[in-house]
């Protein structure tokens, strides 16, 4: 059973106001409302008299078949119940309402002359669960995938919405079509897109959204599954494999079906050492490296839509090399150490060459008496006359 409710119809009611207003102003006027009911629903069909003088009320159905007579009942339909019946008001009930009740309602105050409003009973029709068709499993990545979402019975046209991955999808075609009946409509909408691995476990949704359905809209999905060819990559357990230790070389792949199992080849061939070289499901181990292992691993994946492979260039590295790569570097060490002292000679061989040029020649005053003096007293009485000049033979360094 469907949750019902009434609504006023916005476009009539105003002016059915309006109108029921200035007679009700000049004397006894019956006053209704539209109503809107879903299919299967109950409609109440009210009419009230702000004054009246014990004058009878009447409904009748759009065929103008008495309905009730104040508080009498008229038309042998059992889905048809008094609500309420006084001088100033007369509602009825119309149970079950089907698409052949909608129309006009006619309620008649018995004045002289005979006085009636109008009102129009409108019924939604549900539409049925949507059906999506069109798909047939499995898809091929690539294939361009046609779907069409349908369904019938909606009052007025229902309307039909896409989502895929919670997204809307806007570019879809919209189809509407006439029931048998002439009331009801079935509604399609068809969506095109290519698919790739990317769409493979995704819930592609149609959406019909209606006025009767309260807000809850009836949805549709169809989840997809697409196959793929292989997608492969080779992982190694370690980024230097050295010499004397064990090397796993795993295959990842991914494809739908699932590729099973893995083909592994050396340098375009077989393994050259099955002993040493284990395959193990999706992974390859070495034992015990050493300089003839290195060449080119292949991993070969195959499914039912394709084959694809990745390749792995071993290089096996020497222990002690490894080591000292790991260790300090000496020579680079040892450059920075001889820049310096270069440095450092440069800079007191330019400084000793600075000081040798502006370097004098100073002599005390007794070795000046002294270089043309026969005898020491001869030299001293040279330098104490030498001294009247001393002032011009000094020299300043700064």
């Amino acid at each position: 059973m469907f949750v019902l409710f009434f609504l006023c119809n916005p476009s009539l009611e105003p002016a059915a106001a309006s109108k029921n207003k200035v007679k009700g102003s000049q004397g006894q006027f019956p006053l209704t409302q539209n109503v809107t009911v879903v299919e299967g629903g109950t409609a109440i069909l009210t009419c009230r008299v702000d004054q009246n003088d014990n004058t009878s009320l009447q409904w009748s159905n759009p065929a103008q078949q008495t309905l009730y007579f104040d508080d009498k009942k008229a038309l042998r339909d059992n889905r048809i119940e008094l609500v309420r019946a006084s001088w100033h008001e007369l509602s009825i009930s119309v149970s079950d309402v089907s698409l052949s009740d909608e129309g006009q309602y006619t309620c008649s105050l018995f004045t002289m002359p005979v006085k009636t409003s109008k009102a129009y009973l409108t019924v939604l029709g549900v539409p049925e669960k949507p059906q999506i068709s069109g798909f047939s499993s499995p898809v091929m990545e690539g294939d361009l995938m046609q779907l069409t979402c349908k369904t019938s019975g909606s009052k007025p046209a229902a309307d039909i919405r896409w989502f895929k991955n919670d997204k809307e999808i806007k570019d879809v075609k919209y189809l509407k079509e006439e029931d048998a009946n002439r009331k009801t409509f079935t509604v399609s909408s068809t969506l095109d897109f290519r698919v790739d691995r990317s769409d493979d476990g995704v819930a592609v949704i149609c959406r019909v959204d209606h006025e009767s359905l309260n807000a809850t809209p009836q949805v549709a999905m169809q989840v997809l599954e697409i196959h793929y060819t292989p997608s492969v990559k080779i992982i190694p357990s370690t980024p230097f494999p050295q010499e004397g230790q064990p090397l796993i070389l795993t295959c990842e792949s991914k494809g739908k079906p699932l590729p099973e199992p893995v083909l592994w080849t050396k340098d375009g061939g077989e393994l050259p050492d099955p002993d040493r070289m284990v395959v193990s499901g999706r992974e390859l181990n070495i034992l015990f490296l050493n300089k003839t292992d290195n060449g080119t691993y292949r991993c070969e994946a195959t499914n039912t839509i394709g084959q694809s492979s990745a390749e792995y260039v071993l290089i096996v590295h020497d222990p002690n090399a490894l080591a000292g790569q790991t260790g300090p570097d000496h020579a680079l060490i040892g450059g920075i150490v001889a820049v310096v002292v270069f440095v450092t000679l440069c800079s007191i061989f330019l400084l000793g060459r600075y000081l040798a040029r502006h370097k004098g020649t100073y002599l005390t005053n007794e070795a000046k008496g002294a270089e043309d003096a026969p005898d020491a007293d001869t030299a001293i009485i040279n330098a104490e006359g030498s001294q009247v000049n001393a002032e011009e033979k000094k020299e300043y360094f700064i």
